[in-house]
């Protein structure tokens, strides 16, 4: 049987701000992001299976996205616990708001090399994550490839 590749496109709005940056992005700010996920398998040939012909329901990737990235970024502020920004951050958790601390800088590239280990820890064994996309704004996008780690 053929291996396939399906994806899925999911989208959260989420600000962040880089430690450091010599730029305008070291100030606290928001995207709209566009996350694509693509994951490779082979469709189900048991025709007794309410899944027959599908490499994974996309009900069930879209649970694991929303579970793990969807639900935690979305409207939250990303800032990154091992720099002064966790001041900020706890001033903010004080007033109510959504914030993450990563061990990493959160930028998109860092972004989606964590959302693959999150991910990949969920796919079904016949499953393997082939890709990530994620798209910060229209015109700029950290891609992330099984193939390349």
């Amino acid at each position: 049987m053929s291996n396939i590749r399906i994806t899925k496109q999911f989208s959260f709005e989420t600000g962040h701000a880089l430690y450091g940056y010599d730029g305008k992005c070291k100030n606290v700010h928001g995207h709209s992001y566009r996350l694509d996920v693509t994951v490779i398998g082979q469709p189900i040939s048991d025709n007794t299976n309410v899944k027959f012909g599908m490499v994974i329901d996309f009900t069930d990737l879209k649970k694991i996205v929303k579970e793990e990235i969807v639900d935690v970024f979305d409207h939250a502020t990303v800032f990154n616990k091992n720099t002064p920004h966790v001041e900020l951050a706890r001033e903010l958790q004080k007033r109510d708001h959504n914030v993450l601390l990563v061990d990493y800088q959160p930028t998109s590239e860092m972004m989606v090399i964590d959302f693959a280990e999150k991910i990949k820890r969920r796919l079904p064994n016949n499953i393997t994550l082939h890709s990530l996309k994620l798209q910060e704004t229209a015109s700029s996008y950290a891609q992330w490839f099984a193939s390349d780690n």
